[in-house]
């Protein structure tokens, strides 16, 4: 009720008020920066454990599980880890709160990754650590092919030509090239022959990389 009397006794005062909201609206609208990939501002820390032969159970069980468990007591501002196992394969993903400080998050997941290698299996070697953030994404995606040229020359050309002058792009990050191969892979499948009392509870021994000339 007291707003309609005010609008009764100052009407032009209203209409200028209408005028400049019809006015400066579109203008705001326009003027907005817009990002296709906003800045989410939460920290991730990606830790990759490779291990020759190890099946996706053993995995998550000898090398995730522990790194795991060991994140939780030593590294700080953790607000949740995400993990996958594959088959020789380790993925953890470690999720920080907004204001942590990355540095310090970096030095204690590298810490007890060097830690927890006494603890994994034998021959395991350091984990790969890469940082980055939740609006991280792949932008483009680059294949080589070329004829005549070996999946090698194509490997060393997509590392020294391709790769060096792109890395310059300020806040690119490149990986390596992947999927090229020196050599050929050959699979074998063997079926050992023993009974319930014979056979081992686990085919480890089995699974050991193994080079054929």
């Amino acid at each position: 009720m007291a707003l309609s009397k005010l609008l009764l006794r100052r009407p032009y005062t209203f209409v200028v008020l209408a005028l400049l909201i019809l006015i400066a609206g579109p203008l705001a609208a326009l003027r907005t920066p817009v990002d296709i990939f906003p800045d989410i501002r939460i920290p991730v820390i990606a830790v990759i454990w490779q291990y020759t032969g190890l099946q996706p159970d053993q995995m998550a069980g000898r090398m995730t599980t522990q790194f795991q468990r060991a994140l939780t007591t030593t590294v700080n501002d953790i607000e949740h880890i995400e993990a996958n196992s594959y088959t020789g394969l380790s993925i953890t993903k470690v999720f920080f709160q907004p204001n942590v400080d990355i540095r310090i998050a970096n030095a204690q997941v590298t810490a007890v990754s060097q830690t927890l290698l006494k603890q994994m299996p034998p021959n395991a070697t350091p984990p790969l650590i890469l940082n980055y953030n939740a609006s991280t994404v792949p932008i483009i995606q680059l294949a080589l092919s070329g004829q005549g040229m070996t999946e090698q020359q194509l490997a060393d050309t997509g590392l020294n030509v391709v790769r060096t002058p792109l890395v310059t792009i300020p806040g690119a990050a490149i990986p390596f090239p992947y999927a090229a191969r020196s050599g050929r892979c050959r699979s074998t499948l063997i079926r050992p022959q023993c009974n319930r009392a014979a056979c081992p509870e686990t085919m480890s021994p089995l699974r050991s990389p193994t080079r054929i000339s």
